[in-house]
């Protein structure tokens, strides 16, 4: 059995937490809530309320690679990224179905493409279409990116087994 088969995710060690996610770059997407009359523009996103992706990633995501250029000092940069805990994971809806860390929490286990079930390589996950690599996005930073640039994407939906 493998370590995120045999622990609770409070368990794991840093070394293990970090292996845990697949390195999608999904999670660095931008996206839009829809906009409710009932709840107040800070509060934390609902199990009912509607997430859209978009074709914008955020200034450190590396598009060739899928992975944050500066992730040991990414709150440095960009103070509102999210950093994933044991603590936290029941407030991630905003992170897609098929994210390594709500799969686990969700006791669905580990997809069948993850790195870790491929001897780290990658390969598997983007063969399924399941990294933000291979997709027409724009950087955050880009200066030439305008707001009809915009789209929403569908494909961080997709949760292959």
């Amino acid at each position: 059995m493998q370590f995120w088969q045999q622990k609770q995710l409070h368990e794991l060690s840093s070394q293990e937490w970090e292996a845990l996610c697949d390195g999608c770059g999904k999670c660095c997407l931008h996206k839009i809530l829809d906009a409710r009359d009932d709840v107040e523009d800070d509060e934390p996103m609902r199990s009912d309320d509607t997430l859209h992706y978009v074709n914008v990633t955020c200034q450190l995501l590396n598009a060739e690679t899928g992975q944050c250029t500066q992730y040991a000092e990414r709150l440095k940069h960009v103070p509102d990224c999210v950093v994933l805990s044991p603590e936290n994971l029941e407030r991630i809806l905003f992170m897609p179905a098929s994210c390594a860390y709500r799969r686990v929490y969700e006791g669905r286990g580990l997809p069948s493409w993850h790195p870790l079930l491929h001897g780290g390589s990658r390969q598997a996950m983007e063969a399924a279409g399941m990294a933000t690599t291979g997709y027409p996005l724009r950087n955050e930073a880009d200066p030439s990116l305008t707001e009809d640039q915009l789209q929403i994407i569908t494909w961080p939906l997709y949760d292959a087994p």
